[in-house]
């Protein structure tokens, strides 16, 4: 590990994929790390998402697509993207921001935005193995994106063009439903047309992230669970206390707000005024005849497939909702419907794991990474749908920044004060 002028102790909020990358690539830095989770390690939306590492899909979630959907098809419970009718003000105010988003022109300058920091995405991952994080990324060898028609396909296949127009590499083969099936015998005989898409990779994310607490552990740092942090404030004479529930102030030099859907609480009060707001996953697990060798995405349901522990995770929905709400057995009910006529020797009945988690997603579909008003607190947060993919790259630069006090160019677009 590295030594240099940058603070010695600092505590990080949060203990999902970003916050706890973060803490690693910290301690490259000399850093000692605390890390505060309300919960537990991999509680929230680092534990049941499909763990796709996908850098060449890492697009900004509002787009085009989304203001198609109409107000009749998001107040429907089977619909993959749903918001409650008795949404808040707050949940209005940050659907007006996110549909102002949503045009090709502002897509494109935000994909522009993400390129450069999803090129550090795959080598980061390779940095924390290579650094003795016990776990292993698996290499995508099949990734199907499939639908039944060539015509639906086309959404996709623009997609992706102007993903790579925007400076992304991706690479890709057409299919038709035979040679999709050839690859991948779970697709049922309802799919017509497909895309392979190559250079990707995927987790167990779950027992990635606890993989990644232990390396923290193991180089010496603290792991706090069941610590809700309350408060964050600037010292006098420098440095930052921070305050537990029921629990007298910890000193530390820098505080980094990592806590996903619940970072805005904490950040506010040093000027990070974005809405993060909770876009809700549905997830389980089902066993199959024969388990897919490598993931599997239906687009046009919005439904994403991962092998994981010899069963096949099967996630999807987009719910804007309060995060603290239950489980709605709707949405799990919704995910079957859509995925029973397009995969084949799957026992959609016996599901296991059900699980809804809230990925913390902006208005303008851009993380929020970076300095704040206060000189001794950073934000991280915000991904959306990608925290997994993104987390190491993101701990990285941010732990760069806090070190050296220089904002790496890959971080530009992404102030938490915008």
């Amino acid at each position: 590990m590295a030594s240099n002028a940058g603070p010695r102790r600092v505590a990080v909020v949060g203990a999902g994929m970003v916050g706890l990358s973060t803490a690693w690539f910290l301690q490259e830095h000399g850093a000692d790390v605390t890390v505060y989770d309300k919960r537990d390690v991999a509680a929230g939306a680092s534990w049941g998402n499909a763990g796709w590492l996908t850098p060449g899909l890492a697009t900004p979630l509002p787009e085009p697509a989304v203001l198609s959907y109409g107000l009749r098809a998001v107040l429907s419970p089977s619909s993959p993207v749903y918001v409650p009718p008795t949404a808040s003000l707050r949940l209005l105010r940050f659907l007006a921001g996110f549909a102002r988003n949503s045009t090709a022109a502002r897509w494109r300058r935000a994909m522009e935005s993400l390129v450069p920091i999803n090129g550090r995405a795959l080598p980061s991952f390779d940095a924390l193995v290579a650094g003795g994080v016990k776990a292993e990324t698996r290499e995508a060898e099949s990734f199907v994106a499939a639908y039944r028609t060539a015509g639906e396909r086309r959404f996709l296949l623009d997609e992706v063009e102007h993903i790579r127009a925007a400076g992304q590499a991706l690479e890709y083969e057409v299919l038709d439903g035979d040679e999709a099936r050839r690859i991948e015998p779970a697709l049922s005989a309802e799919i017509g047309a497909a895309v392979l898409l190559r250079g990707q990779r995927f987790v167990e994310p779950g027992r990635f992230v606890h993989a990644l607490a232990d390396s923290v552990l193991d180089r010496g740092g603290k792991i706090q669970s069941g610590a809700a942090v309350t408060e964050i404030r600037d010292l006098a004479g420098g440095g930052v206390a921070v305050r537990t529930a029921g629990s007298e102030a910890e000193r530390h030099d820098t505080a980094v707000i990592a806590s996903g859907v619940w970072l805005g609480g904490l950040a506010r009060r040093f000027g990070v005024r974005a809405l993060v707001q909770a876009g809700r996953g549905y997830s389980f697990s089902v066993p199959m005849d024969r388990v897919p060798d490598g993931p599997v995405y239906f687009p046009a349901q919005r439904v994403a497939c991962t092998p994981m522990g010899g069963r096949l995770r099967v996630a999807g929905m987009m719910e804007f909702r309060d995060p603290e709400a239950p489980l709605d057995p709707r949405r799990i009910e919704a995910i079957v419907a859509a995925a029973r006529p397009l995969l084949r020797g799957a026992d959609l009945d016996d599901r296991r794991d059900e699980w809804v988690g809230s990925r913390p997603c902006t208005r303008d579909g851009l993380p929020l990474i970076g300095a704040t008003r206060s000189p001794n607190v950073f934000a991280a947060g915000g991904h959306g749908m990608w925290g997994i993919t993104l987390g190491p790259a993101t701990g990285s630069l941010l732990a760069e920044m806090i070190a050296t006090g220089r904002r790496p160019a890959e971080l530009a677009p992404f102030n938490p004060l915008r």
